[in-house]
């Protein structure tokens, strides 16, 4: 019976080191998962103000003498913006650095657009247009939530994957951290509000 023992101690330890990659792998996976599904919904939501800045760049453009080059830094920023697509399964800081700076940019034309539209009285009463910046009011609100979500989603991942032991699979199986979104650049200066009364 003695001669068994060692065997048997081989054969715990190997299914113990068999069952820890198991669940290390299928929660890894599972978690990878969610990562992925939350930056399907980021990339939805900013699709879906894509195809809003489209159909406000229109409504936009019927004014005929609103400034061409205002529409022009929108739909080149626009273009930008759809260009870049990422791999939510081999992200990396840098990636999402560019894209955050690409979607800023985006967001800084549209918000000069809008400003600009201030002076335009038979833009601003146009029904399209009011209809169009509700939806884009509510698509950027729809983007922050999703953007939310997605360092939520990437929390747990980056937790199971940077613990050790943990962390010895990880490297092996391919299982690196993921970056998070940060605020887009310039969101840390304070806003500079002027009151003009005259």
């Amino acid at each position: 019976m003695k001669k068994f023992i060692p065997w048997i101690i081989v054969a715990v330890v190997i299914f113990g080191l068999f069952s820890w990659g198991k669940g290390f792998n299928n929660t890894a996976v599972a978690l990878n998962e969610n990562v992925s599904e939350a930056w399907g919904n980021v990339q939805t939501s900013y699709q879906r103000r894509n195809d809003l800045i489209g159909n406000l760049v229109k409504t936009v453009q019927g004014a005929a003498d609103f400034e061409r080059t205002t529409l022009t830094e929108v739909i080149e920023a626009r273009a930008k913006a759809t260009s870049i697509s990422i791999d939510p399964n081999n992200i990396t800081p840098e990636q999402l650095a560019q894209y955050n700076q690409v979607q800023g940019g985006l967001s800084g034309a549209l918000k000069s657009l809008l400003v600009t539209v201030e002076r335009y009285p038979d833009l601003k009463a146009n029904q399209n247009f009011l209809k169009l910046q509700d939806e884009l009011t509510s698509t950027e609100n729809t983007i922050q939530t999703a953007r939310t979500r997605y360092n939520e989603a990437i929390k747990p991942y980056n937790v199971h994957v940077k613990t050790f032991p943990n962390t010895l699979l990880a490297g092996l199986l391919n299982f690196d951290g993921k970056p998070y979104f940060d605020a887009e650049s310039g969101s840390e200066r304070p806003v500079d509000v002027d009151f003009d009364f005259n």
